[in-house]
């Protein structure tokens, strides 16, 4: 009996289809081997579980920003988006272009709460704004999303490798969620955010290489836009046409439905923003992402498709070139050029490096999220209500370690569930529309409507949930079919859609509408919560979130940023976070003592990596001097610096 025969599901079922430069793979497998190694010594710091899950909320809007278009662009989304634009020209960036109305509700509301009421989780805020019951609910939901992404993602690089190599789905699936396993499993969010920083870089830079060569090699044909058809250069396709791709659908599923789930929802990329040094560093992260790294972004993840459909009318690509490997045609195809005009190869391997680039760095933070939410909702209220309560931290970490290994292997389980949809686009549609309304719709009604009560949050998830089971059974949203059409089917012929072959754009759209009823209904016939529940955790009561974080009035005046000598000290147990400054240099800061500080390391490309939170006390008598405990000088911190940057945060 042969290995085939044994594992089929893992052996390559044909000949590779892209073979590429054998100096090619060398560069993918050294991507991963040198990636997994940076990941590993930055998260060599991580101590604690605020470590391992927030890196200490010590980082740089810029870094954090870099971090979460890596985590929002994902293999998927090279896969998924070149897809769509190879069928629908420039349309395709539309779903990375519809979330800007939303910022502002994230920016001013959800963040803020978030950041200063110090949850650890999205189930933890609803127990502190509902109740315990809603927590378990919310847990579920959450996991089933994140994991459920992590499948999604290991998927579609599966379908890359596969057009790549000629592997199983389930082969690259494995290799890779198996290495993003290992640096998550040791490292935590310090890990992923580092990563992320490079991955972020090589994923754009990647898919802006492919749009300016494939131009040029189109110039010889007439130009890119002499070859792209006209229907394929509008923005926006019909609000209903066609039923594949239609700007409605499209609109309540990527803006809405997926829009509120990744920013609101995503424990990953919240993590991300939890991670900032300050708030006013989380709002600057938001900017940078919606204005200037996520249009980017759309570019580079379809362009691609965009490329492809002007080769194949320029007579450059066979016209039966396959939709879901056209990033990977594409790829091969600019390398190929690359190296025989200027001899330099490599080209192919940068492109798929580039793209489990993108699969890593939306894992990483996938895992690291469910670890986060495995840890603090479901492990430790367990062990500390029913078990032991003075276990250690480090228990909890060793905890969230193996979780992420546990994550990583479900989430490859899932893979054949993915692999069983007709198209990568249907698959996550499905996936979006089923599991994201009715926690959408509590989130926001929670965070901006301070009437909305336990029961009506409750009554929204067992409710709203049900009727989206229900949409798998007889619904004339179930593909985006217009509701005439379907009904006329159904009378006449006993049709109803399939699912699995349909897209499930308007799936959202209903799930969104009947979540938004139910608790509309169920918060106006019962009574609200009490104000005192809900400070600090509603729209409009931020400020007392911020007076009890910092245990006195907050101030919100910012003053200079100061490069300051250290001058190491000892402190007594409960008072190592206080720090002297000479009166002059707390009165440029605009500090007081009582006042929230942040120290770094003065060589700012380190992004907040070595960097800690302090507390101003009493006024030094040095100017110009910092006066701090020596424990802050560790490694991991400030690491032995003799100037350091401190600024007041709060």
């Amino acid at each position: 009996m042969n290995l085939a025969m044994i594992c089929p599901l893992l052996l390559q079922a044909q000949p590779p289809r892209h073979a590429g430069h054998w100096i090619d793979y060398v560069i993918i497998i050294s991507y991963i081997i040198g990636i997994t190694i940076f990941g590993l010594a930055f998260g060599s710091h991580a101590k604690t579980t605020g470590d391992f899950f927030f890196g200490g909320r010590r980082f740089a809007w810029w870094l954090i920003g870099m971090s979460c278009v890596a985590t929002t662009v994902g293999s998927y989304s090279f896969m998924k988006y070149s897809q769509q634009a190879y069928k629908h020209g420039f349309s395709s960036a539309q779903t990375y272009l519809n979330d800007w109305f939303l910022m502002p509700f994230f920016m001013f509301g959800w963040i803020p709460i978030i950041y200063f009421s110090r949850v650890t989780s999205v189930p933890e805020y609803f127990e502190r704004r509902f109740n315990a019951k809603c927590r378990i609910l919310a847990t579920i939901s959450i996991l089933l999303y994140m994991i459920g992404y992590v499948g999604y993602n290991l998927f579609t690089l599966g379908k890359a490798l596969e057009g790549m190599l000629g592997w199983r789905v389930m082969t690259g699936a494995i290799i890779v969620g198996c290495v993003c396993a290992i640096y998550v499993h040791f490292g935590g969010q310090t890990s992923v955010i580092m990563t992320d920083l490079v991955q972020g870089m090589i994923l754009l830079i990647a898919g802006f290489l492919i749009l300016v060569v494939g131009s040029i090699m189109l110039m010889d044909h007439g130009g890119f836009w002499a070859n792209f058809p006209g229907p394929f250069r509008s923005a926006f396709l019909g609000v209903r046409e066609p039923h594949s791709f239609p700007a409605a659908g499209v609109f309540w599923q990527d803006a809405m439905a997926n829009g509120v789930a990744a920013y609101f929802m995503n424990q990953g990329m919240l993590m991300r923003y939890m991670s900032a040094k300050s708030n006013r560093d989380a709002k600057k992260a938001v900017l940078f992402v919606v204005f200037m790294l996520m249009p980017l972004a759309a570019v580079a993840t379809s362009n691609a498709g965009w490329i492809g459909r002007a080769m194949v009318n320029a007579g450059m690509l066979s016209a039966d070139s396959s939709a879901e490997h056209i990033f990977v045609i594409v790829s091969d195809k600019v390398g190929a050029a690359i190296t025989a005009s200027s001899g330099i190869i490599g080209f192919f391997g940068l492109m798929m490096a580039a793209l489990i680039a993108a699969l890593m760095s939306t894992i990483d933070s996938l895992i690291n999220a469910v670890c986060a939410i495995s840890v603090n909702d479901i492990y430790r209220p367990i062990v500390e209500r029913r078990l032991h309560k003075d276990l250690p931290d480090r228990h909890y970490l060793a905890v969230a370690r193996w979780t992420a290994i546990g994550a990583t292997l479900v989430g490859i389980a899932l893979v054949p569930i993915f692999m069983s949809y007709d198209n990568m686009y249907v698959a996550h549609g499905n996936f979006i529309a089923t599991v994201t309304p009715p926690m959408a719709v509590c989130i926001m009604l929670g965070a901006f409507w301070r009437r909305f009560n336990a029961k009506a949050a409750l009554a929204t998830l067992v409710i709203g949930s049900a009727c989206m089971v229900l949409t798998y059974v007889k619904t004339p949203l179930s593909d985006g079919t217009p509701f005439n059409t379907w009904l006329i089917d159904l009378v006449s012929h006993g049709v109803i859609p399939d699912p699995k072959k349909g897209h499930t754009y308007m799936r959202a759209f209903f799930g969104l509408v009947a979540c938004g009823g139910i608790a509309f209904v169920v918060t106006m016939l019962t009574a609200p919560a009490p104000e005192e529940k809900t400070k600090g955790l509603v729209m409009g009561s931020i400020r007392d979130a911020m007076r009890k974080l910092k245990g006195g009035e907050p101030s919100e005046e910012i003053g200079e940023k100061l490069l300051l000598g250290v001058v190491a000290v000892d402190r007594p147990e409960g008072e190592k976070d206080l720090v002297k400054i000479h009166p002059d240099d707390l009165a440029k800061m605009k500090a007081r003592p009582g006042d929230i500080l942040y120290a770094a390391d003065r060589r700012w490309w380190f992004g907040g990596a070595r960097s800690a939170h302090l507390k101003a006390g009493e006024p030094g008598t040095c100017p110009g001097k910092v006066e701090i405990d020596r424990s802050y000088l560790q490694p991991g911190e400030l690491n032995k610096q003799t100037h350091i940057v401190v600024e007041k945060i709060m």
